[in-house]
């Protein structure tokens, strides 16, 4: 049995309890990865934004009192997502050995949280004015916001790949896939930008029988729903940024 002298043994005790301290230290931070909470946002932002669906069909009923049932709903998803916003920026670490850049990842996160503040906007406004999309633009109008949506869902799955691309270390077949979506991600805003073209022309056909103010809102509406597929895309440009640092 080795013997060491008093100080020399408490000597190796403290260097071994900082070697394990330290090892702690680096375990915790790479535990707190930061992945997962941003692909958990980007879900319920997905979800929060898909609630424009039967708010829409309610309005199209002139049924508000349905119509503020799910406003509300949306509501609750886009404070959830702010919550989960809040607890991830303070909770992000900001040491040595963040897989990703910090600030990338912020800016990333502050844009999908965008798209949720965009739908409770629009719910808002539509519900406090109790705005009616005229009935022969109802149907290009849903057609219209499938698309925007179709746009932050596939944010979401370009998101949902981040850790797939993490552990791959951004090469190979991953980054391939990826670049792949946001490309499709392009490609849908490309859509919602012709769709929204239309819509505004033939808003502009029947806009003379319409209540001006209410015109003014319309118009107003039709910008905010192609700002979902505008954040969707902002969502994408930020993940190649990403990826061209790698």
């Amino acid at each position: 049995m080795s013997y060491y002298p008093p100080r020399i043994a408490m000597t190796r005790v403290i260097q071994t309890g900082n070697i394990i301290m330290a090892r702690n230290t680096i375990i915790g931070v790479f535990a707190k990865s930061p992945i997962k909470p941003l692909e958990k946002h980007i879900q319920i932002v997905v979800k929060c934004s898909k609630q424009l669906i039967p708010f829409f069909d309610a309005c199209f009923a002139n049924d508000w009192s349905e119509a503020a049932k799910i406003r509300r709903k949306l509501s609750k998803l886009e404070q959830d997502a702010d919550t989960l916003k809040r607890q991830l920026r303070l909770e992000l670490p900001g040491g040595l050995f963040m897989p990703v850049d910090r600030a990338d990842l912020l800016e990333l996160l502050t844009q999908q949280d965008k798209i949720a503040n965009k739908a409770k906007d629009i719910a808002g406004r539509i519900l406090g004015r109790k705005l009616e999309i005229p009935t022969s633009l109802q149907a290009e109008f849903s057609t219209y916001l499938m698309r925007c949506l179709d746009a932050t869902e596939k944010a979401a799955e370009a998101i949902n790949e981040l850790e797939d691309l993490l552990e791959t270390g951004f090469r190979g077949r991953e980054v391939v896939l990826v670049e792949k979506m946001i490309n499709q991600l392009d490609a849908i805003e490309d859509d919602t930008d012709g769709l929204q073209i239309i819509l505004r022309k033939n808003l502009l056909t029947i806009e003379k029988d319409l209540n001006p103010v209410d015109v003014m809102f319309l118009y107003q509406i039709i910008d905010w729903v192609g700002d979902l597929a505008d954040l969707a895309e902002r969502v994408g440009a930020r993940l190649e940024i990403l990826l061209a640092r790698k």
